[in-house]
């Protein structure tokens, strides 16, 4: 049975190339492994760029917050992103 209200995840993951890609998931472990995965579940982005670490995330309550702070994050400089992986605490 799954939740009715699941908690939304944004995270940042770095690339093999150093980039930084943006995305939201009900699942990150599950999304990590689609990202590295050699099947078409990862996004067309990070396919070129595996393998992919996880180096950022937050927790919303739903989905449209979720999208709200994606989206507010894709507009940041990198240097910005860089600052918020700096100070976040460690994902590992």
């Amino acid at each position: 049975m799954s939740d009715a209200n699941p908690i939304w995840y944004v995270y940042l993951l770095r690339c093999s190339d150093n980039s930084l890609y943006t995305g939201i998931t009900t699942d990150l472990e599950r999304r990590l492994q689609e990202h590295n995965s050699c099947d078409k579940r990862g996004a067309r982005y990070t396919r070129t760029r595996r393998p992919v670490q996880l180096v950022y995330f937050e927790k919303q309550a739903d989905r449209s917050l979720a999208s709200k702070r994606e989206s507010a994050l894709k507009k940041l400089s990198r240097l910005g992103k860089e600052r918020l992986v700096l100070n976040a605490p460690s994902v590992n």
